[in-house]
């Protein structure tokens, strides 16, 4: 398999996987033999300039990264949100 190419769509045109998958679903090739496979979601939210180097004092201030401080700080919203 050359680089960038679909192993089941054989092709390595986005144009042409397109295609492909408009006339195929996922469920066709599914192997139940195949690993398990663990990913990760990331979303890009934008945050006003002046808030966002806010944050990234604060969270060097603790010594960890902006991300993780979001984290936290959403975790905690959505507890409180939910114990309400």
């Amino acid at each position: 398999m050359t680089a960038n190419k679909s192993s089941v769509s054989k092709t390595n045109s986005p144009e042409k996987m397109g295609e492909f998958w408009d006339k195929h679903d996922f469920t066709e090739f599914d192997d139940p033999n195949a690993p398990d496979v663990e990913f990760h979601v990331t979303a890009a939210i934008p945050i006003e300039p002046d808030l966002l180097s806010d944050i990234e004092e604060l969270a060097h201030q603790r010594g960890i990264n902006v991300e993780t401080l979001v984290n936290l700080w959403l975790k905690e919203k959505v507890v409180e949100t939910k114990a309400e």
